[in-house]
């Protein structure tokens, strides 16, 4: 007997929780399948950064992350003894300008909590045996107390970490290497610690050590072993030692080594299979980016898999999740294995220069800044996808993130921040007037843009103006905040439910409008 489902998803990490969950949220059937019989009781994945968790506010589950975590405003980079500088995440302009340290389970939890409001499940101890594709969807075998049952599913996507039976059986190769040093990571309080607890703090000695804050004032530390059998807490104080005279851990738990890969998928799909997470993409936990990057996966993959499955778009669309996200995966991954690089620099000129170079970085406002946003997260640009269009600009162009903290009036007078417009489950059409533009042409053009004809998808339409007399039935903007779009006289954002932007339109709105429809429906002229 053979069962069907729209969506297979395997693995119910992170990503395939969150994966899963934006697909029940959708109205898309999907089955969530893990080979293990139980959530992992501890993972040593720790930080949440800033993007991640504006994710996870768009889902409305972003209070039981803050409230289970602590946040870590800065990362401070330490060597030979000295403070080289730190990462300052005020400055990267977020409405969360910190990290989170909390521990991977507990992410995990809350997303299976998501899951599990909306209807979704996840089906335990069933591991995937075999896939074969046909005509009418993707036949998976799966065993579950030893007897094999047959899925026929229309989509599988992959989130079954490194070891991916999906990419696998997929047939899919990998680009990248294994990381030679190993790891290792043990959690613990640290006896009369004199610095902030909302911090991090990485120690580029002999050998590496890196403290990530995590709740109640204990630590997940990090750290490159003195050899394969060394005491861990041994090697972690030898290094402290040096910063904390007389350093003591208390309370230590899991302590474990490990070995960790840079490696990115060749391809993220293949007809019907999809790959997202720790099976399309591994990197050095050097800089925390692993799991994040599998959440974004998913946050970017779900609403086109939902559009696709009910028949909005066609399924060249999928082809868009591969040109966004892996280039976002290698970047990723050259940006751990340069931390490698510089964690691991062993001659003592070496180290000197690397030293210099750490400081100089920190002492120019430009590059502290371009450090925070890159540790935020936000340094993610979709221009060069297929499925984004319009006009270009040095403000806001297509592809790129609606930005933060940009204070707006809606039409009923209420305060609020742009970006909480945009956060649906379809498109947000947001037409913004210049101070110069005429009331009747902001209403005309927002009638139209309003009734949808032209982008099914679309969800909701706001009209703004920058007017200082503002126009009766719509919000308002500060000029100031217009000027930071790049608004002249009228553009028209349309903002996909990934916060990014699909299209921008400075002239021809309508016509773009249409335009970009007829783009994410697959159209041809």
């Amino acid at each position: 007997m053979v069962s069907a489902v729209t969506v297979l998803v395997v693995g119910a990490g992170p990503t395939g929780l969150l994966l899963a969950a934006e697909l029940q949220r959708r109205g898309v059937g999907c089955l969530l399948i893990d080979a293990h019989d139980k959530p992992l009781a501890w993972d040593r994945a720790t930080v949440v950064h800033p993007r991640s968790i504006e994710v996870f506010e768009s889902l409305g589950i972003a209070e039981p992350l803050l409230a289970a975590g602590v946040k870590q405003r800065r990362a401070r980079i330490h060597s030979n003894g000295n403070l080289l500088g730190d990462i300052d995440l005020s400055l990267c302009r977020s409405r969360y300008p910190f990290n989170l340290g909390v521990s991977e389970e507990v992410t995990e939890a809350i997303l299976t909590d998501y899951l599990t409001r909306l209807g979704g499940a996840v089906t335990r101890a069933t591991r995937l045996v075999d896939l074969a594709e046909r005509e009418d969807g993707v036949l998976a075998t799966v065993e579950q107390d030893g007897t094999q049952t047959h899925i026929l599913a229309q989509w599988v996507v992959g989130c079954d970490g490194h070891r991916s039976t999906v990419r696998t059986l997929a047939g899919i190769g990998q680009d990248g290497h294994d990381i030679e040093e190993p790891w290792a990571v043990f959690d613990a309080a640290v006896r009369a610690w004199p610095h902030s607890f909302e911090a991090n703090y990485a120690y580029l000695d002999d050998l590496p050590v890196i403290l990530t804050a995590l709740p109640e004032e204990r630590w997940r530390i990090y750290l490159r072993p003195s050899s394969e059998t060394s005491d861990l807490v041994a090697d972690a104080a030898g290094t402290l030692e040096r910063y904390l005279p007389g350093v003591q851990f208390e309370a230590v738990a899991n302590p474990t080594r490990f070995h960790c890969h840079s490696k990115v998928a060749q391809k993220f799909r293949a007809g019907r299979l999809l790959l997202a997470g720790d099976a399309a993409h591994t990197c050095s936990p050097a800089q925390g980016h692993g799991m994040n990057t599998g959440l974004q996966d998913a946050f970017n993959l779900a609403w086109k898999l939902a559009l696709v499955c009910q028949g909005q778009a066609a399924d060249d669309l999928l082809d868009s999740y591969e040109a966004e996200r892996r280039p976002v995966a290698q970047k990723v991954a050259a940006s751990g294995d340069m931390a490698e690089s510089v964690q691991l620099v062993k001659d003592p000129d070496e180290r000197r220069a690397r030293d210099a170079e750490i400081r100089a970085v920190f002492a120019d406002p430009a590059t502290r800044h371009l450090e925070a946003v890159a540790e935020a997260e936000f340094d993610i640009d979709y221009g060069s996808s297929p499925v984004v269009m319009g006009h270009p600009s040095e403000r806001l162009g297509p592809g790129q993130r609606l930005p933060d903290r940009l204070e707006v009036q809606s039409a009923d007078g209420g305060a609020l921040y742009l970006h909480e417009l945009a956060q649906r489950q379809g498109h947000t059409a947001l037409l913004i007037a210049g101070a110069s533009t005429c009331k009747e042409a902001l209403a005309g053009l927002h009638g139209a843009v309003e009734s949808g004809a032209d982008l099914p998808v679309l969800e909701a339409a706001f009209a703004l103006t920058a007017h200082p007399e503002g126009a009766d039935g719509h919000g308002r903007i500060a000029p100031a905040a217009a000027d930071r779009l790049g608004v002249g006289e009228m553009t028209l954002f349309v903002v996909r439910p990934d916060g990014h932007v699909g299209l921008r339109a400075d002239a021809g709105h309508l016509e773009a409008l249409a335009a970009y429809g007829a783009l994410l429906a697959g159209q041809t002229s």
